[in-house]
């Protein structure tokens, strides 16, 4: 070999060692100093002063609020009867809630609820809680105890509406309930919303308290607490602690509409192509080539950044250096259909419709498409996209209906509203880890982005994996001890955004 050469690649060689040596030594400062700002908390206890017991008195007033079947079907299909009766019973429970002079309320669109409490210091930006007074239809078989009977087994309520989500109206009614009669006077003003429609996606409820806030000259909120995202157990592989996602953005939806016309025939002569083959063909496209990853566009990124500080090797020295370990993180969690759904938009074919008779060539066959789209694409990139690859004229391509996903809520250390709502869970729920995470299904907060893109998605319940399955499923339930700490949740979380801002920070190692 010419001296030259050997030169060269010694030279080469030592290039590549001082290189490597060098990421190694980021891959490990990285692991060992990546923090999540967290504040200092105080823990909540039953013998904290400010701790809210759950008494008969609350524990009945939840459960009769239950045995309001106070169901949506479908688009402005709801029973009205039991949501006047609901709101009736909670007008009636919570009396100093509703004869403070500090509070305002109304009825908006005959059942939904509107709350402002006034605040003394009217240079603070309000802020907006919100839940929602329907439920989902359940059914009467498959059920431990009846859905509406709110009946109590094992020290758990079980009911429609346990989870999702009139622990969220009845937490905070008794937080407000509570902290007015014990002489609470805020200094930010704050608005509570409860639509009557969530489950037919808010057009009655949620759609006109804002624009009755609109009409009554709010412009800005500074944050947005809603349903959301929950605490589970087990959820993530590495972490020994329970984990809250605190919802930061929504996934947009588009349904299409894939068509393809032809010339009706009888099956003795079959043309070469049929329009079920040509549909077939471009839906098999669109299941065999999903969406591209988004991974590291969108808040599974800020997630795994949160949460990499807590988990066990080695998973703690890749998630705190996505930067290098990205491509591989994305490929893995795309193996599974519940982790696919976070890194991408993603392709359900719902349903395909052709054919009149058995010895009929179809002049007609259509498919319906339902994409959930992440935050980091736009409803026409992902039709553009579509397009491109059933790259086939004769289908056509038609919008049924269509939701852009919602902007991404700052996480960061200077986020008020995130770090307000993360250190209340923290102070309630001492033992999980708190991180941004994406929420997949809709809720009516859409509805509230034109005063802030603050918005973030949180439910106060802690749950098993097993427990998924509950949600809008058979035997929906709560513990006694989860709705206390729910009801002490909403009373941290109003006491922190009574402050006028975050403490100073500094420290930028953190996320």
């Amino acid at each position: 070999m010419p001296e030259r050469v050997a030169k060269a690649l010694i030279g080469f060689g030592k290039l590549f060692a001082a290189v490597t040596l060098i990421l190694v030594l980021v891959v490990l400062i990285r692991t060992w100093t990546l923090k999540a700002h967290t504040d200092d908390v105080f823990r909540c206890s039953n013998i904290s002063a400010d701790f809210i017991p759950l008494t008969e008195v609350r524990l009945e007033n939840f459960r009769r609020s239950l045995r309001f079947q106070t169901v949506t079907k479908d688009r402005q299909v709801y029973d009205r009867d039991q949501l006047a009766q609901l709101v009736k019973f909670i007008i009636q429970a919570y009396p100093t809630v509703h004869s403070s002079p500090l509070v305002a309320y109304e009825v908006i669109a005959n059942y939904s609820l509107l709350y402002k409490v006034q605040g003394s210091n009217t240079s603070l930006t309000p802020y907006l809680l919100a839940s929602h007074l329907d439920v989902v239809p359940a059914p009467d078989k498959g059920w431990d105890a009846p859905p509406f009977s709110a009946d109590i087994l094992d020290d758990f309520i079980y009911a429609r509406g346990t989870i999702d989500d009139k622990q969220g109206v009845m937490g905070i009614l008794e937080a407000v309930e509570f902290l007015l009669s014990n002489g609470f006077k805020p200094r930010r003003t704050f608005y509570i919303a409860f639509g009557h429609d969530e489950e037919g996606h808010g057009v009655d409820g949620a759609f006109n308290i804002a624009e009755t806030l609109k009409s009554q000259g709010l412009t800005k909120l500074e944050f947005v607490s809603d349903e959301g995202l929950t605490i589970i157990n087990g959820l993530v592989p590495g972490l020994t602690r329970p984990v809250g996602l605190l919802g930061t953005s929504e996934k947009g939806q588009v349904l299409l509409r894939l068509r393809v016309r032809g010339q009706p025939g009888h099956s003795s002569m079959p043309p070469k192509e049929s329009t079920i083959g040509i549909l077939a063909q471009a839906v098999r496209r669109l299941e065999l080539n999903p969406q591209p990853s988004m991974f590291g566009r969108g808040p599974e990124h800020h997630m795994f950044e949160h949460l990499a500080p807590k988990m066990t090797q080695p998973l703690r020295l890749v998630m705190s250096n996505l930067w290098l370990f990205g491509p591989i993180v994305s490929w893995y969690l795309s193996k599974a259909p519940t982790t696919n759904a976070i890194i991408r938009t993603v392709t359900a074919v719902t349903m395909f419709n052709a054919g009149i008779k058995n010895n009929v060539i179809p002049s007609e066959a259509t498919a319906v498409v339902n994409h959930r789209i992440h935050p980091a694409q736009t409803v026409q990139e992902v039709i553009d996209i579509d397009r491109a690859l059933i790259d086939d004229d004769r289908v056509e391509i038609e919008v049924m209906s269509s939701m852009e996903p919602h902007p991404q809520a700052p996480s960061d250390e200077d986020s008020f509203g995130y770090h307000v709502i993360k250190d209340s869970i923290r102070e309630v729920f001492p033992e999980v880890v708190v991180a941004p995470g994406l929420m997949f299904a809709n809720t009516d907060t859409r509805f509230y982005l034109q005063f802030t893109h603050n918005v973030y998605r949180f439910s106060p319940t802690f749950m098993q994996p097993t427990d998924v399955a509950r949600v809008h499923g058979l035997n929906e339930r709560i513990s006694k001890k989860n709705y206390e700490q729910a009801i002490n949740f909403y009373e941290h979380l109003i006491l922190h955004a009574d402050a006028p801002g975050l403490l100073p920070y500094h420290n930028h190692d953190e996320v």
